[in-house]
């Protein structure tokens, strides 16, 4: 099967499911992403494109976006064709149950690999400056913004991973997540703002999945 950005199989009735997080062995995502979408599943692998350079020349390589994960769309007889397929190390799970990936975020990134060219892996971040893109093809994410030199970059992350990935923004074509909620929920932004803070509350997390 050829590769794709995303690999994916068509399957319109589930469309409403989930997505799985699936650990496989270095290497093997391509292969696993394969074998999985040959037996009906819808795979969802993410990639992007780099350039190396390779002895005397460049070479374009189209590699994992997050190394050894791939997601797959979540079914009553999924588990056991996911576990049963060579090269596959996990199903993600929190207790006893399937791990299912926040679906606002599989959206952030397979609209950012539309251009794989301009998407790349970045370190894992939690916390930074919110902001949400007001046009343009990714109009309407919202993740934290990062600048590099004079580039800018907006960071989308899988929390359930800890992974993150960043995506080349025009720096004009975002403002402040926060103006746009507020905005929507008719807050008063002249008001000193009230913040309140949960203790002991867990998310996922590479160490702690539930």
């Amino acid at each position: 099967m050829l590769e794709g950005f995303p690999l994916q199989v068509d399957q319109p009735e589930s469309s409403h499911a989930g997505w799985w997080a699936v650990y496989t062995r270095h290497q093997h995502e391509k292969a696993v992403a394969n074998m999985l979408a040959t037996k009906g599943l819808e795979v969802f692998l993410p990639l992007y494109e780099t350039v190396r350079r390779w002895k005397d020349r460049n070479k374009r390589l189209t590699l994992p976006l997050f190394p050894c994960y791939l997601f797959v769309r979540e079914r009553v007889d999924g588990r056991l064709l996911t576990l049963t397929t060579p090269g596959i190390n996990m199903i993600l799970t929190c207790g006893d149950h399937m791990a299912v990936v926040a679906p606002g975020e599989i959206e952030a990134i397979q609209r950012a690999l539309r251009d794989p060219s301009r998407i790349e892996p970045y370190p894992f971040l939690r916390c930074g400056e919110r902001v949400r893109v007001i046009r343009g093809p990714l109009e309407g994410l919202e993740g934290i913004l990062v600048r590099r030199k004079n580039l800018y970059r907006l960071v989308l992350s899988v929390e359930m991973l800890s992974q993150s990935a960043a995506v080349e923004v025009e720096a004009s074509d975002v403002e402040p997540a926060t103006s746009w909620r507020n905005a929507a929920l008719g807050i008063d932004t002249d008001r000193p703002a009230v913040t309140h803070y949960a203790a002991g509350v867990a998310g996922f997390s590479a160490e702690h999945l539930c």
